[in-house]
């Protein structure tokens, strides 16, 4: 079940800057990822990718890999699918809080991500990157703001391709869900799935500080039970 696009208009802006800002940064980030030796690039992923055991070591480059992090890819598929449930959740959320307010939520996001590893898995010697943290968080900010929302999901039935549209509430939900079992086991039995599910979970509970980054109307409106 994928996610294709919000069918619900923007009430504050019409183009979601910031948005397609972070999409152009991050697929330059990996054409030049790409342009790089196999030694080279595993340098940069080793130096600002974050590495639990190496915050804690206080070695590397420390908590500023929560940041850095984010920007790094592991390949073309892995932005596409980051960049996809970026653009569908990201457009109006940054409508409710403005460009500024909205980059600096997804780096909190982000950030809270990584620390979540960090917490969770801090023996782990093996560094994490992408985007899906921060955007796990933008995630959740569409949960908080939208839950009523229409979703238009890609899905297949015996291969045929259908696109209901489902509310935001429960597609959200059925994703967050999914990423409880592999955290606990990879918690509790040190399983390795090479998919950051702490850090999902992270970013997805920064979403409890959304409310602090929306434009003024929009902070009213939400205050006032009213669609924001």
């Amino acid at each position: 079940m994928l996610p294709i696009n919000d069918t619900e208009p923007n009430r504050y802006s019409n183009l979601p800057y910031m948005t397609i800002t972070l999409i152009v940064v991050n697929t330059v980030i990996l054409i030049w990822e790409l342009t790089l030796s196999e030694d080279v690039l595993h340098g940069v992923i080793w130096t600002f990718g974050i590495t639990p055991s190496l915050i804690w070591a206080r070695q590397g480059a420390g908590i500023i890999s929560a940041i850095t992090c984010m920007f790094l890819h592991g390949g073309i598929s892995h932005l596409l699918g980051n960049m996809l449930f970026l653009w569908v959740f990201g457009r109006r959320v940054e409508d409710a809080c403005g460009s500024g307010r909205y980059l600096m939520y997804y780096l909190l996001a982000g950030t809270t991500a990584s620390l979540m590893t960090a917490l969770t898995m801090p023996h782990d010697t093996v560094p994490s990157i992408g985007a899906s943290g921060a955007i796990f968080g933008v995630v959740g900010a569409y949960f908080v703001l939208y839950p009523s929302g229409r979703i238009r999901t890609l899905w297949f039935i015996t291969f045929i391709p259908t696109w209901p549209k489902i509310r935001a509430f429960w597609f959200v939900l059925y994703y967050l869900i999914i990423q409880i079992l592999p955290a606990i086991d990879s918690y509790m039995n040190g399983v390795q799935y090479g998919i950051g599910y702490w850090a999902h979970l992270g970013g997805f509970f920064a979403c409890i500080f959304i409310p602090l980054f929306l434009r003024p109307e929009a902070f009213a409106r939400y205050m006032s039970d009213v669609p924001v």
